[in-house]
């Protein structure tokens, strides 16, 4: 798989995602914060990652501003039930 740097990846492993700073023809500097804020900066093989998706809005997201408009919708039928 091709990298370019900003791509979001993780070791095919597991663990945090990174941000790729650069990257040549076989490695990748990789940038990533630890669980106490520090900043991570190491060069990885590049055939050790994989890509995550980095969608705008995910699943969850996309399901609560479904529920939120479900919300709305039965705040105003309530409201012409009662009035």
């Amino acid at each position: 798989m091709s990298f370019e740097a900003g791509d979001v990846v993780m070791l095919k492993s597991g663990g945090q995602p990174m941000t790729i700073a650069s990257i040549d023809a076989d490695e990748a500097l990789c940038l990533w914060m630890g669980e106490e804020g520090d900043l991570f900066r190491e060069r990885l093989p590049s055939l050790a990652l994989i890509a995550i998706i980095d969608d705008e809005e995910g699943p969850e997201e996309a399901e609560e501003d479904e529920d939120g408009e479900e919300d709305e919708d039965e705040h105003h039928e309530q409201q012409r039930s009662h009035g």
